[in-house]
């Protein structure tokens, strides 16, 4: 009786590479329409240009397809176990990443978790210290007052004392609003706009949705993102 042979790391890699860049699945991503998983990079970088599939063609959504993305996190482990020393490159990649960019910001961005936005001379952060965004990519916002020291009301709107942020590309405009009216001490009468290039922000869009659809379109704009903000104008 011949002697069973042992799997190979080869015979799965239908299962674990991506179609788009032929590599191994990094930050595995499903696109929930169909089910097909790229690269997280990967498939962003493809929806840039495009609101279908890649592999099968089927359209993923209308106008934001990133919104019908998901992370595997359990395929990724399973990758990682399948390929010695993947694991490691990657975190080691995304360490001289970081690395190489925290100059752009000056030392002045502050890391936001998705349950509540902070600054780090904050003291109510969650109680249980956990951030469920933190394997999301990070953005980096700077958040100007359109026209400081406006009266709205009983509300006087100013600029932030640390307008550099950073947080998950998946907070969305509405928590902006939320994170600008604590920091600020507004009353739950004051309304805020948030604009991006004179164009005001759904408060159901991402900052990922923002980026780029509104901001990386502008040749001339620079990192970090700058995000708007005015008292609600209300033409009533």
């Amino acid at each position: 009786m011949a002697a069973q042979r042992t799997p190979l790391v080869r015979d799965f890699n239908h299962f674990i590479t991506c179609s788009l860049c032929r590599g191994y699945l990094i930050k595995p991503t499903t696109v929930t329409e169909c089910l097909h998983t790229f690269c997280k990079s990967c498939i962003i970088q493809h929806f840039e240009d495009s609101n279908d599939c890649p592999k099968c063609g089927i359209q993923v959504h209308e106008t934001n397809p990133l919104e019908m993305l998901r992370l595997d996190k359990t395929l990724e482990e399973i990758i990682f176990k399948l390929v010695p020393g993947l694991r490691e490159k990657e975190e080691q990649q995304e360490i001289d990443f970081w690395r190489k960019n925290k100059s752009k910001e000056n030392g002045q961005g502050d890391s936001l978790g998705s349950k509540r936005l902070r600054h780090s001379d904050d003291e109510d952060g969650d109680e249980d210290g956990q951030d469920y965004h933190r394997s999301d990519p990070q953005i980096a916002v700077c958040l100007d007052c359109l026209h400081s020291n406006v009266r709205a009301g009983e509300d006087t709107v100013k600029g932030l004392m640390k307008k550099f942020i950073r947080c998950s590309s998946r907070v969305t405009v509405g928590t902006i609003k939320k994170f600008l009216s604590l920091k600020l001490k507004l009353s739950s009468s004051c309304e805020l706009d948030v604009l991006c290039n004179g164009e005001i922000m759904g408060k159901d869009h991402t900052l990922e949705f923002i980026y780029m659809t509104r901001w990386r379109l502008q040749g001339d704009n620079t990192y970090p993102m700058v995000l708007e903000y005015r008292p609600r104008i209300d033409f009533g």
